[in-house]
């Protein structure tokens, strides 16, 4: 069953998505199964601002990012494992937790 993490941010959606599926940055956030070699997500819609990788043993991940409140963004991220992690809810919340530290680190480079 895939786990879902669900995170507010003062970053506008379009900042983090473009954070989220910057290869370069991917390996600093995504689980290490999905990190790709810094490869692109398998799929993304740019319209809509979702993004979706697929990695070893059935791994899978795909955020979306809508606009919220005051200019920032609401990011949900949905991943899926096959290798049975034993908590892949908490996996999910540090995957965020560090996309959202990869956010901050692009504002302030920017």
């Amino acid at each position: 069953m895939p786990a879902r993490a669900v995170r507010g941010m003062s970053a506008p959606p379009e900042v983090v998505f473009n954070t989220a599926t910057d290869p370069a940055r991917a390996s600093a956030w995504l689980p290490e199964a999905l990190r790709a070699d810094g490869s692109p997500p398998t799929e993304i819609n740019g319209e809509e601002l979702r993004a979706r990788w697929s990695g070893d043993a059935d791994w899978s991940a795909e955020i979306r990012v809508d606009p919220a409140d005051s200019g920032g963004a609401r990011i949900q991220l949905d991943l899926a494992e096959g290798s049975g992690e034993p908590d892949p809810d908490q996996l999910a919340d540090e995957a965020l937790a560090n996309l959202v530290r990869e956010v901050a680190d692009n504002l302030q480079a920017g």
